[in-house]
């Protein structure tokens, strides 16, 4: 019996969805990343398909991350590599991006979302960074949240890894709408329904001249962001102690190096 797809593709008219599905909370594997990655270089350009939707499967979550496993010393280039891939696809193309956000989303799965164009979540979603507790950071969030939310909030959740409401996400500027529980696929819909009756030429030449009007350079600065964090940071004794402690489940040992 073959094993279920980590990312589904659906495809109706100009509209993608890939679905994480690795039930309970949708942890993106080296395997899953692949999958992604393969499913994102399957896709057309506009205007045969203009909108993508990413959601998680189950009731849980939309995504709790990447792998910790794959942070270990033998795999942590290739996992980042294969993570990156995906935001630097994602960020160049011309398909319009909405995440649909439901319970946790969580450290590279907010990450995911907040690359997106739009994010729409129900009001019992959370949004977190926690890396910081496993003594690493999130390369991708360094990059974006600073241009989204502001550097002193940035560094309030980046450094913190406390856990934001969906209200409080969308006050940081984080999410586009909240919408009530049960209700998020008829609000994605909606905004689909929006979006596409709009010109098929126009949106993603505006969606363009937006992205260069935030003087973010993000291929860029996500290289020195990657650089940084396998050059310096995984080459730490705290950084391999909080990976470690994660899988063993126990307290980590701090050294300060």
């Amino acid at each position: 019996m073959s094993e279920a797809p980590r990312i589904q593709l659906e495809r109706a008219g100009a509209v993608a969805r890939l679905t994480l599905n690795r039930p309970p909370v949708n942890v993106l594997d080296l395997a899953a990343l692949g999958e992604l990655n393969a499913a994102l270089d399957s896709l057309p350009a506009p205007p045969e398909v203009r909108f993508l939707v990413f959601r998680g499967a189950g009731e849980k979550a939309f995504s709790a991350g990447v792998e910790v496993r794959d942070h270990t010393p033998d795999r942590v280039a290739g996992m980042l590599g294969a993570f990156h891939r995906v935001f630097r696809k994602l960020w160049t193309s011309d398909w319009i991006t909405v995440a649909a956000v439901h319970g946790h989303c969580l450290g590279g799965g907010m990450e995911l979302a907040t690359v997106c164009d739009f994010v729409v979540a129900t009001r019992s979603a959370r949004f977190a960074q926690p890396e910081i507790k496993l003594a690493c950071f999130p390369p991708v969030a360094a990059v974006l949240l600073p241009a989204l939310v502001g550097p002193r909030r940035a560094m309030d959740l980046i450094l913190t890894g406390r856990t934001l409401t969906a209200e409080q996400a969308r006050e940081f500027g984080l999410v586009t709408e909240v919408v009530a529980d049960g209700e998020l696929g008829k609000a994605v819909e909606n905004l689909l329904a929006t979006l596409g009756a709009l010109s098929p030429a126009a949106l993603p030449l505006t969606r363009r001249a937006v992205l260069r009007g935030a003087g973010l350079d993000f291929e860029r600065a996500l290289d020195d962001a990657e650089k940084f964090y396998l050059d310096v940071l995984m080459k730490t004794h705290d950084a391999a102690e909080g990976i470690q402690a994660f899988i063993e489940k126990r307290a980590p040992a701090w050294k300060g190096k």
